[in-house]
């Protein structure tokens, strides 16, 4: 078997996430180490929180905030955040980020308030 995996996030299909539109390379990883999401947030992204995962989002395109257990923090391309688990968290703003998910990517560990 092979020790690594190349994905072409543009060619994987969109599915909606509470951030808006996500494209996610290795959620089927044997190991769980981790996954990496190409996400086009909504203008309004929902707020949630994981138990689980932690979250580092890296700003590609667009302006706009990012909320952080209430406190909202400016963001623009190269902005780099790191989320640790129960740290509830939305974006605001027309953004595309990508998005490493450690491990890798649980539906069942979205938790909403």
């Amino acid at each position: 078997m092979a020790r690594y995996q190349i994905a072409q996030l543009d060619r994987i299909d969109a599915v909606a996430c509470p951030c808006g539109q996500t494209r996610r390379a290795f959620i089927d990883d044997p190991d769980h180490i981790a996954s990496v999401h190409l996400v086009d947030i909504s203008d309004d992204a929902r707020p949630h929180y994981h138990k689980k995962m932690t979250e580092i989002y890296t700003v590609l395109q667009g302006q706009g905030y990012i909320e952080l257990d209430g406190e909202s923090f400016a963001v623009q391309p190269m902005t780099v955040i790191k989320i640790n688990p129960g740290c509830r968290h939305r974006a605001v703003g027309k953004l595309r980020i990508l998005n490493t998910v450690i491990p890798v990517f649980d539906a069942d560990d979205e938790w909403f308030d």
